[in-house]
Formats: C-alpha cells, structure tokens, sequence
C-alpha cells in the first residue's frame, strides 16, 4: 500500500490567477465617477499617483472613481490644482472635450533653468540632478 501525500494547498495559484485577472466593474460608473476617471487618465496618473498628489489615499481615489458622491470640499481644490482645471469643471455636467485646461503661469527663473538642463548630456543632467537633490536635503535638514 502505498503511502498517500497529503493535499496541496491551492491558495498560491488562486493568487497568482487574482493577480493575472483585471477587475471589471460589475455596472457602468456614475457620471461623477467617470468624470474624475476621465480626467486622471486624462492626465496621465494613475489612482495611485493621483492619491498621493492630492495626499489622499488609493482607496478614496477609487470610492470617487466608482461612486456618484463627489470627492470631499477639501480636496477638490487640490484635484483642480493637479488637473489644471477649475473646481466646476470637475463637479460640472459639460461635456469634458469642452473643458479649458488652465495653463500655468509664466515660467519662473527655475524652471526656465531646469529646462535648459534637460537639453544637457545625461551625465550633466545627473550632476545638476544631483546637486539640487543635495541642496534640497540640507535646506529640508535645516527647517
């Protein structure tokens, strides 16, 4: 008689399957939910991305994204700041193809800098790179 082995667990390949399987939404997105998803891809982030930008968590970002209630008061200001919109134009009905994107001001001497170096060699962008980075954590170290 042979002696049986006892039986493997199968947790690790539900898991890898969960991981390999995109979630679909089970019924269309409210109109408030789309808007803010539209507008995040739209920008190019993801929820991830776009939650710690507004400093909020993924899972807010998500609720927003799949619910009809829009995000809190405090944090439209932010979302507007990070899409370049107006805070209507995240809470309005218009069409978002209408939507003017607000374009920063005129560039300061920094970015004006900052822009010039991107034109350098990788190797000096590192060095300008590198030396903000430095100045940045002795002045953050000095606050």
């Amino acid at each position: 008689m042979q002696a049986r082995s006892p039986p493997q667990p199968v947790f690790a390949e539900v898991c890898i399957y969960s991981a390999l399987v995109s979630r679909k939404l089970s019924k269309p997105r409210p109109k408030q939910g789309a808007r803010l998803a539209s507008l995040r891809r739209h920008a190019g982030l993801t929820q991830g991305e776009l939650a710690r930008a507004v400093g909020e968590t993924q899972q807010n970002i998500a609720f927003w994204e799949q619910s009809e209630k829009p995000p809190r008061s405090d944090v439209l200001p932010k979302l507007a700041a990070v899409f370049r919109v107006r805070i209507e134009d995240i809470l309005g009905s218009h069409d978002l193809d209408t939507v003017e994107r607000r374009r920063p001001g005129p560039a300061g001497r920094l970015q004006k800098v900052l822009e010039q170096a991107q034109k350098l060699p990788r190797r000096q962008q590192d060095l300008v790179a590198q030396f903000v980075s430095t100045l940045l954590e002795q002045n953050r170290k000095a606050s």
